[in-house]
């Protein structure tokens, strides 16, 4: 890897290799006539057609800059920026011992027979929860109801308790990670490790198409073969979480599991992996059935290629899951990507200790990290058949994809929009993460479980989405008139690109409306002073919104909701503000409906444009009046 410059910045990047997508529709004439004009410059790698993105690297000998110029000017390019290097999440700890199974189900027996003040609900929490009572899948017995694996109170033992029998749905979790120890007696034993079904092992045949040999449990994106073995150990860590959620891994007799996880190993054996690499992962999970996706890893350069992979995910309704980061710094002043994407669906984790506080370590952010769970002395699986306690983000954010899974169970037929949602908006309110993290919520499985019976049956929901560079992102555009491209991006971004701190022009307000009403994010408001009161209690919702203005329809993601109104992000110049606009919003359920008339106003303070109701029917307010009966007041 070498270092990509940008003024005094430098960046890890793969060196003389990029990232190119064309414009038009994916696999056009002129994608392949764009590969034919460079073919004796650079070699194609990898082509993601339904993305329209080729992976090139230039052939030896070659000027780079002059390459890069001659891309910049090709008229059919979209963008072309460098194939960054990413890493596992730094700073992770890891205590030097490992256990073997007898020893941690040992640990986990004393651990059952002790109780732990709880600062979150003030009183004594049994550490093993011995008390859940067994359900017909066998998921929970009474010897192996205990969850040891972190002992903040996540409520997973119940959760097992509460698990629907009759489920056959098995969500699929894509690990991407450094790959996974498939060997390991927990994944053999309960049978989670995914398997292709539309591929004949070791025939040397790609039966199923999908453009990989013998595919039969993953595929090795680092030595580009189908053993996603696990040479480092972080990724066999994650996935052992992710089950853990799920089943008591530490069991005496283990049962058989009710997820896959799908091994995808991009990062080598010092936890680092490319962009290239990172995209080819997202691309395979989601074609080959993953519902859910987790990133324990992550980088401060943008890539525009990174969000269109897991953009395309999204709109194949996956949840997406992401490590916040091992910085102790601030997500929304220092991104950190996949974590800080907009996408929708995607979660930004941060984690906690046993008590409910954010770790020393743990990347924060009020409005950029989504929630957080338990990050600090996690046990779990590494290579070997050995388990060993790790600290980090990287061991929060599969808890939180395991989650997804647990909800998955119990409504399949959700989006990954929705059950994201749904993941957050179930977790305990913890005092002491207010203004530290967007929701305030620690993932509770319980709680989820009950939400995901609850709304099985809601109807499957998801705002439109466009993947457009952030305005926190390090990059410059490049237009028709400018020789110089950002270090985020080195090539065209598009002649209509605009400028995050100038106003749209008329004729493209729609656009940029459309683009960013998806992305809106939850707005927790001041808490209540004398100086400061406010006349409606405010109420978390998150759900769908249609705002009509005129006789345009914009569709996005409302967060919060009062008898008074409601409040969203959207950018400048978009909304006139006074201007009447007709709402359209889903109850919590996703299936109640009301429709109300409100006035834009501009909350300067917040930074945040606001609805206020005028005018509102009496039955329209008594039935938002009903929902917040079940909803979280800020």
């Amino acid at each position: 890897m070498v270092a990509w410059v940008c003024g005094a910045a430098a960046r890890e990047v793969v060196p003389g290799e990029f990232i190119v997508k064309m414009k038009g529709r994916p696999s056009s004439v002129r994608s392949g006539q764009f590969l034919g004009k460079v073919a004796s410059r650079a070699s194609l790698k990898a082509t993601f057609g339904k993305l329209n993105i080729h992976h090139l690297a230039l052939q030896p000998g070659q000027n780079e800059q002059l390459f890069l110029q001659d891309i910049k000017n090709d008229p059919d390019v979209e963008y072309v920026e460098p194939n960054f290097i990413y890493h596992k999440a730094d700073g992770v700890t890891t205590e030097n011992r490992a256990y073997s199974l007898a020893e941690v189900q040992s640990l986990a027996a004393a651990a059952a027979s002790t109780t732990t003040t709880s600062p979150t609900t003030g009183g004594a929490t049994t550490t093993g929860a011995t008390g859940a009572s067994a359900n017909n899948n066998g998921a929970v017995s009474a010897a192996g109801a205990n969850y040891s694996q972190s002992h903040a109170n996540t409520e997973i033992p119940q959760a097992w308790a509460a698990m629907s029998s009759a489920s056959l749905d098995v969500p699929v979790v894509a690990v991407v990670d450094t790959g996974i120890d498939y060997n390991h007696a927990v994944f053999t034993s309960t049978g989670a490790i995914w398997t292709n079904p539309g591929e004949i092992p070791n025939n040397g045949i790609d039966d199923d198409g999908n453009g990989y040999v013998d595919d039969v449990i993953g595929w090795n994106f680092v030595d580009k073969t189908n053993t996603p073995f696990d040479d480092e150990e972080h990724g066999t860590h994650v996935s052992g979480i992710i089950l853990g959620v799920t089943q008591n891994i530490l069991a005496t007799t283990l049962v058989p599991a009710s997820i896959r996880i799908m091994p995808l190993k991009f990062l080598d054996s010092t936890g680092s992996g490319a962009t290239s690499d990172a995209i080819s992962a997202i691309y395979y999970a989601v074609n080959n059935g993953a519902s859910v996706i987790n990133n324990s890893w992550g980088g401060p350069d943008y890539s525009q290629g990174l969000h269109d992979a897991l953009t395309y995910a999204y709109q194949h309704h996956v949840t997406i899951v992401s490590a916040a980061g091992n910085y102790g710094s601030d997500n929304d002043t220092n991104p950190l990507y996949p974590a800080s994407l907009p996408i929708p669906s995607s979660i930004s984790v941060a984690a906690t200790d046993n008590y409910d506080a954010l770790a020393s370590f743990s990347n924060y952010g009020k409005q950029s990290v989504h929630m957080a769970a338990p990050g600090v002395a996690v046990m779990s699986t590494v290579p070997g058949n050995l388990f060993r306690y790790m600290s980090g983000t990287s061991m929060a954010a599969p808890f939180v994809a395991g989650l997804a899974a647990l909800a998955l169970r119990e409504a399949p037929s959700l989006t990954g929009y929705q059950i994201g949602n749904m993941v957050i908006n179930s977790g305990q309110n913890i005092a002491q993460l207010d203004g530290s993290i967007l929701s305030g919520n620690r993932g509770d499985g319980y709680q989820l479980v009950i939400a995901a019976k609850a709304q099985g049956k809601a109807t499957p929901l998801q705002p439109d989405y466009v993947a457009s560079a952030p305005a926190s992102a390090d990059r410059a555009p490049a237009t028709e008139s400018t020789s110089k491209a950002g270090c985020g991006s080195v090539a065209l971004i598009g002649k209509n690109f605009i400028r995050p701190n100038q106003p749209p022009p008329q004729t493209l307000m729609m656009i940029l409306a459309l683009s960013l009403l998806p992305l809106i994010v939850w707005q927790l408001l001041r808490r209540r002073t004398i100086e400061n009161r406010r006349r409606f209690d405010r109420f978390v919702l998150n759900s769908e919104i249609r705002v009509r203005v005129g006789d345009r329809e914009l569709v996005g993601q409302m967060n919060t909701i009062s008898l008074g109104g409601a409040s969203f992000h959207a950018a400048d110049a978009m909304l006139e503000n006074g201007g009447v606009v007709t709402l359209q919003i889903a109850g919590p359920d996703g299936q109640d409906q009301v429709q109300v008339e409100g006035r834009i106003v501009w909350n300067e303070a917040n930074q945040a444009y606001g609805v206020q109701f005028e005018g509102a029917k009496l039955g329209a307010l008594e039935r938002i009046r009903s929902w917040s009966g079940g909803l979280r007041r800020i």
